[in-house]
């Protein structure tokens, strides 16, 4: 059973920096690609950052040389370091493994921009 807990939100004003984390619970972390996800009010969840088991990455065009997503193996967690932020990034953040999904998400971390 895969349990992922993130934590990191909460409220920063435009341009300033959070570091979320995911803690990942179960077997086998170093083999799954992992991604950070987001879902603001009245939209879909979308795709933000991707880590392979390699530490290829890949980002969604709105957060390129904003955020960056790292993992640690050791610790089965991985870490989105988002900096410069905006209002538009204002949405609930989750991980979960790439490409495919595990059946159950975290409760995800709740990221509001704000001055």
């Amino acid at each position: 059973q895969v349990q992922l807990v993130e934590s990191g939100g909460g409220l920063v004003q435009p341009g300033g920096s959070l570091r979320l984390s995911c803690v990942f619970s179960g077997s086998g972390f170093s083999l799954y690609a992992m991604g950070w996800f987001r879902q603001a009010p009245g939209l879909q969840r979308e795709l933000v950052a991707s880590i392979g088991t390699y530490g290829g990455t890949f980002y969604t065009n709105s957060v390129k040389d904003r955020f960056t997503i790292s993992r640690d193996n050791a610790k089965t967690t991985v870490y989105l370091q988002m900096n410069a932020l905006k209002p538009e990034d204002t949405a609930v953040y989750y991980c979960n493994r790439r490409p495919t999904a595990f059946d159950s998400w975290g409760q995800g971390t709740q990221v509001t921009v704000s001055s």
